[in-house]
C-alpha cells in the first residue's frame, strides 16, 4: 500500500483534499527531448491558440510589411551608390533616396517593435490558459496518477515545459515567418538584379545546410544529456536541502557533497561538449558566408568591368545575399527552439489527456448531513491489479459509532478510508452510506461529508486564522477561537506575537509538529463534518496534551461516525469497535474488552506496547 506522505493533500478539513500519496523528491527542470509526434502536437498547439489566431494574422501582416521595408533598404542603397558614381553626384536623387532610406529604417524599427509586442502578449495569454487548464486538470485526476509519478516531473511539466512553449511561440513563430519571407523576398530581388550573381551566391546554400545538419545532430543529443544532468543536479539539491535535518542527524554532509560533486562533474563534462560543438556553428557559418561574399564580389567585379551591371547593383546584391543567408543560419537555431517548445507542449498535453476521476452517475444524489451508517460488502481492491490490498472485506459501522483500525504497516488500514471517500474505486464489492452505494452520490457532496485529520499535517502560507478557516471560510472569528480552544491550540496561539494573525511560513515551518497538528484538528472541528477520519491524529503530540486532545476528539465524535487509524493502542480503547487488519483481511474485531479477553492478535499487540500497564 502506498505510504502516506503527500504534503500537498494532507490535513484538509473536508475530504475534498485528497488522501496522501507517495512523496517524491521534486526534481529540477525536465530534460529537453524531441517530441515523439512533432506534426501532431504542432497541429494541436495551433488549434489550442483559438481566438489568438486573429492576432497571429496581424503579426504576419506586420512581419510582411517589415520584411518589405527590409528588402527596400538594399535597393535604396544601390540607388544612392549609383547617384554618386561616375565622378558626379546627383544630389536631387541622393537627397530623395536618403530621406526614403531613413524613413524605411524608422518604419522598419517601429513595425518590428509592434509585432514583437503583440507576439509577446499572444504567447503569454496562450501559456496562461495552458497553465490554468493544466492546473485545473490536476485537481481532477485520480490519486493513482500521482502515486506512479514523480512530483518533481509533474511540477516541471507545469512550469518548465510550459515556459518552453512560451519561448517557442514568442520567438520561433515570428522568426519562422520573417525568415521565410526574407529568404523568398531576397531571392526574388537577387534574381531581378542579376541571375548570374544569384547563381554565384547559391554556392553557400548546400554548405550551410550540410554544416547545420551535422552540428545540430550532434548538439541535439548533447543538450538533451545536459538538461537531464541539470535535472538530476536540481533534484539532488532540493532533496538535500529539504532533508537537511536528516543529513546532519546522520552526519552525511560529506557524502552529500561528494554526490553533488559527482553529478556536477557529469553536468560540466556534457555541458562543455555541448557548448563547444554549438560554438562551432556560427564561426563556420561566417566562413561560408564570407566565401559567398567573395564569390559574389569576384563575379560582380567581372560583370561590372564588362559593363553588364553597375556598382550600385553589386552593393544592393551584397546586402540581399546577406539577408538571404542570414535567415538560413537563424532557421537552424529556430528549429531547435521550436522542437523544445513542441516537446514541452507534448508533455503538457500528456497530462491533459490523462483520464480524470470517473464522472458522477447521471442523476447522482447529493449527500447532505448523512446519518453515517457505513457498510463494506465483499470489498476487494488493489493499487495494482495483480496485487490485492483488501480481500473480500465486509463490515458495518452503525451511524454514530466509532471504528478503530489497527494492524501492521501496509495491512490496508488507510486503503479502507481511501475507498470510503472515493479517492479510489473498489475493484469489486460495494460500499454504502445510509443504505445507498457511494457511487450513486455526487463525489463533491460525499467528500464534503468527511473531515480528515492525517498524521502528516499541511498548513498553507497565510495567517493562523486563515488556516483554521480553510474548511469553513464563512466561519466567524468567535467560531474560530472556539474551535482553537476546543483543540487546545488557543494556549500556544495566545503566546505568539500576533496571535491568530501570525503569518505561517511554508507548511507552518515556524511551528512545531505538535502545534501544526493542533491547528489541523481545530480546522476539522470548525468544519463540523458528519463523518470523521482520524489517521494518527495525535501521533506528534506530547502525552499531556494528548489527554486534552482526546477529550476534544471524543466530544466532536459524539453522534458522528468515526474511522480512527492508530498505532498507539491506548488512544482507541474507547472505540465502539476495534478492527484488526492483517494482510488485507479482517483478523478480528470487537470492543477493547472483548478483544483482550479473546487473547488474539489485538491482545498480543496491546501487551507488546504496554507491558507494564494493566489492561
Amino acid at each position: 500500500m502506498p505510504t502516506t506522505n503527500d504534503k500537498s493533500s494532507a490535513q484538509q478539513p473536508s475530504a475534498a483534499a485528497a488522501m496522501p500519496s507517495p512523496g517524491q523528491p521534486r526534481g529540477g527542470r525536465a530534460p529537453v527531448v524531441k517530441p515523439r509526434n512533432f506534426k501532431g502536437t504542432l497541429r494541436r498547439l495551433w488549434s489550442y491558440m483559438g481566438t489568438e489566431r486573429k492576432w497571429l494574422t496581424i503579426v504576419f501582416l506586420f512581419i510582411a510589411a517589415n520584411s518589405a521595408l527590409t528588402l527596400a533598404g538594399p535597393y535604396l542603397i544601390g540607388v544612392a551608390v549609383d547617384a554618386m558614381a561616375g565622378g558626379q553626384v546627383d544630389y536631387s536623387v541622393l537627397n530623395v533616396t536618403m530621406i526614403a532610406l531613413i524613413s524605411t529604417y524608422v518604419a522598419d524599427g517601429g513595425l518590428a517593435f509592434l509585432h514583437s509586442w503583440i507576439m509577446a502578449g499572444l504567447a503569454q495569454r496562450v501559456v496562461m490558459r495552458m497553465r490554468q487548464t493544466m492546473f485545473a486538470k490536476l485537481q481532477k485526476l485520480p490519486l493513482a496518477y500521482f502515486d506512479g509519478r514523480s512530483h518533481g516531473d509533474i511540477m516541471s511539466r507545469l512550469s518548465n515545459d510550459i515556459d518552453n512553449v512560451s519561448n517557442s511561440i514568442s520567438q520561433s513563430t515570428s522568426q519562422l515567418m520573417s525568415g521565410v519571407i526574407a529568404i523568398v523576398g531576397s531571392f526574388a530581388m537577387m534574381l531581378i538584379l542579376s541571375p548570374s550573381l544569384t547563381l554565384a551566391s547559391l554556392i553557400t546554400v548546400p554548405l550551410v545546410f550540410f554544416l547545420a545538419r551535422t552540428i545540430t545532430k550532434r548538439t541535439g543529443k548533447l543538450f538533451k544529456d545536459q538538461q537531464a544532468q541539470l535535472g538530476k543536479l536540481n533534484g539532488h539539491i532540493e532533496e538535500t536541502i529539504s532533508g537537511l535535518y536528516v543529513v546532519q542527524a546522520f552526519n552525511r554532509e560529506q557524502r552529500a557533497v561528494a554526490d553533488f560533486d559527482a553529478v556536477n562533474e557529469r553536468l560540466y563534462d556534457v555541458g562543455l561538449k555541448a557548448q563547444i560543438w554549438s560554438g562551432f556553428l556560427m564561426p563556420m557559418l561566417s566562413v561560408i558566408n564570407n566565401i559567398g561574399f567573395a564569390a559574389v564580389a569576384i563575379v560582380g567585379g567581372v560583370l561590372a568591368v564588362q559593363g553588364d551591371i553597375t556598382v550600385g547593383i553589386i552593393a544592393s546584391f551584397l546586402s540581399y545575399s546577406r539577408q538571404f543567408v542570414r535567415p538560413l543560419n537563424d532557421l537552424a537555431n529556430t528549429y531547435n527552439i521550436l522542437q523544445s517548445g513542441v516537446a514541452g507542449a507534448e508533455r503538457a498535453f500528456e497530462v491533459l489527456d490523462e483520464a480524470e476521476e470517473a464522472a458522477d452517475e447521471p442523476g447522482a444524489a447529493e449527500l447532505v448531513k448523512p446519518r453515517g451508517d457505513v457498510v463494506f460488502k465483499n470489498v476487494t481492491f488493489g493499487y495494482r491489479s495483480d496485487v490485492p490490498i483488501l480481500k473480500d472485506v465486509s463490515f458495518r459501522v452503525p451511524a454514530g459509532d466509532s471504528l478503530a483500525l489497527v494492524g501492521p504497516t501496509g495491512a490496508g488500514k488507510t486503503t479502507i478510508v481511501n475507498l470510503v471517500t472515493r479517492f479510489y474505486e473498489v475493484t469489486s464489492g460495494s460500499i454504502t452510506i445510509d443504505g445507498r452505494d457511494i457511487r450513486t452520490y455526487s463525489r463533491d457532496s460525499l467528500r464534503r461529508s468527511f473531515g480528515i485529520v492525517l498524521q502528516d499535517t499541511y498548513l498553507f502560507s497565510g495567517t493562523i486564522k486563515e488556516n483554521i478557516k480553510y474548511g469553513n471560510p464563512e466561519a466567524t472569528d468567535a467560531e474560530v477561537y472556539a474551535a482553537a480552544r476546543m483543540a487546545n491550540a488557543d494556549v500556544f496561539i495566545q503566546r505568539l506575537p500576533k496571535r491568530y494573525d501570525t503569518l505561517l511560513s511554508e507548511n507552518g515551518g515556524n511551528l512545531s509538529q505538535g502545534q501544526r497538528q493542533l491547528l489541523a484538528i481545530a480546522r476539522v472541528i470548525l468544519a463540523n463534518p458528519s463523518i470523521l477520519i482520524l489517521d494518527e491524529a495525535t501521533s506528534s503530540i506530547d502525552t499531556r496534551t494528548e489527554l486534552h486532545i482526546q477529550e476534544a476528539l471524543l466530544s466532536i465524535m459524539k453522534g458522528r461516525t468515526s474511522f480512527i487509524i492508530a498505532h498507539r493502542l491506548n488512544t482507541i480503547r474507547d472505540a465502539d469497535t476495534i478492527m484488526v487488519i492483517d494482510r488485507g483481511e479482517i483478523a478480528e474485531q470487537g470492543s477493547h474488552g472483548a478483544l483482550m479477553q479473546h487473547e488474539g492478535k489485538y491482545h498480543q499487540m496491546f501487551a507488546n506496547q504496554y507491558k507494564n500497564i494493566e489492561a
